[in-house]
């Protein structure tokens, strides 16, 4: 509570915008910045996805420009408005306080932003950041010593969300519009109970294994193909590791046994009880999501996680037991992404490093020359990976006398 009290009388050019003492020249130049990324975020990606869903010629010509707009235009302006923001807000309270320059600043921006956006991606971004959120708190409270960190604890929460993924699935209506193609089984029973025609239980097993392990291994591999031909001519014998990289074989180990593990569980239920219960799903999802050793990754089990409180909030809806709340995205939204910023601004260390590298890109490195030292003051640790990082001020519109003032001609 003494930290939210705590206060630094620093100006927005001191702290925010080092580069450029004028706010405007400031906010235009981040606009610029994160509408030239946004397009070159935006531009593949809609072309791609156009390319996937085979649209046809009429959205090529009416339909994919717009949509890249509103996209990029999104993104420019969270980007920019919390630049702006960030000075309003200075302005106003007339000092920097702890939840000011990160929190207050991206609160409002962000939830402009959204408004922009299409409404039929509003769902998408918001449990991405809402995912990202809580993964940032859990870090903050880690750093603070109110969490205690579980070995092994993303594959718990991977084991828990399987299993109730898994029942819902096998549930009557339990999960519509959500599938696993791998693990339906389009022919008649083998088994009394067992829903496969052609194979016994073990090689029904096996193939699951072999099919989804080539899924992931050929993922793991397309991902790394701009990278290995980035050095085609300066590193051939990178192009090796395309094909012999430990994380090809990794992600595949992990679907492949997720799939068998499930299959030769549920199978294994019907043999020893005679019978096919859906409860026999929660079993088998929380075994198969032991797969994770395989490839541990927190972003995927906090994902699932929050797409399955996603599925059972709406459900619930449907079902008249929980209240609909009407922009509930952009609300939700709005406030993950200022926890981020939050974390951005006052202790990156907690923050995604992916997610990090991207503020990076949109902003082109402006976001890492924010004057961290002064906001030590609130106990967060903010300048922690920026103690060799001193701005270059300009006295002439400081309030705090700079570190190591420059003279200027």
């Amino acid at each position: 509570m003494a930290a939210l009290s705590k206060s630094i009388p620093h100006n927005c050019y001191e702290i925010g915008h080092t580069w450029h003492p004028s706010c405007g020249v400031s906010f235009l130049h981040i606009t610029g910045v994160a509408l030239e990324e946004s397009l070159k975020i935006y531009v593949p990606l809609y072309l791609i996805a156009a390319i996937l869903r085979k649209r046809k010629l009429d959205y090529y010509l009416h339909k994919l420009l717009p949509e890249i707009l509103q996209s990029a235009s999104f993104l420019t302006a969270n980007g920019a408005l919390y630049m702006a923001f960030f000075c309003i807000l200075r302005k106003i309270l007339g000092k920097f306080y702890l939840w000011s320059p990160g929190f207050g600043a991206a609160l409002p921006a962000s939830y402009v932003a959204i408004l922009i956006e299409r409404k039929s991606r509003r769902g998408l971004l918001t449990i991405y950041m809402a995912n990202l959120a809580t993964e940032t708190l859990f870090r903050m409270g880690v750093a603070r010593g109110t969490i205690t960190t579980l070995r092994n604890g993303e594959v718990l929460l991977f084991c828990i969300t399987a299993a109730m993924y898994m029942f819902f699935f096998r549930c009557k209506d339990g999960l519509k519009g959500f599938t696993f193609s791998a693990l339906r089984c389009k022919h008649g029973p083998r088994h009394r109970c067992c829903k496969h025609y052609e194979d016994n239980c073990i090689s029904y097993c096996i193939k699951g294994f072999i099919r989804m392990f080539s899924v992931g291994y050929l993922i793991q591999c397309c991902l790394r193909i701009p990278s290995a031909f980035r050095h085609l001519f300066t590193q051939p014998s990178r192009l090796l590791s395309l094909f012999y990289n430990k994380e090809n074989f990794q992600l595949g180990a992990f679907l492949g046994s997720f799939v068998s593990i499930y299959k030769g569980t549920s199978c294994f239920l019907r043999w020893v009880r005679n019978l096919d219960d859906e409860l026999h799903a929660i079993i088998a999802g929380f075994l198969a999501g032991v797969s994770m050793m395989f490839y541990k990754s927190t972003t995927i089990s906090m994902y699932l996680a929050s797409k399955l409180v996603e599925t059972m909030y709406f459900k619930g809806i449907e079902a008249g037991k929980v209240p609909y709340f009407p922009h509930a995205d952009s609300i939700i939204y709005s406030i993950s992404t200022a926890i981020c910023f939050q974390a951005a601004v006052m202790e990156v260390q907690t923050l995604r490093p992916s997610y990090w590298k991207f503020l990076l890109r949109l902003t082109k490195g402006k976001f890492a020359v924010m004057n961290r030292k002064p906001l030590d003051v609130f106990g967060t640790g903010a300048s922690k990976h920026f103690q060799d990082f001193i701005p270059r001020l300009d006295p002439r519109y400081t309030t705090v006398t700079p570190e190591l003032p420059i003279k200027f001609s």
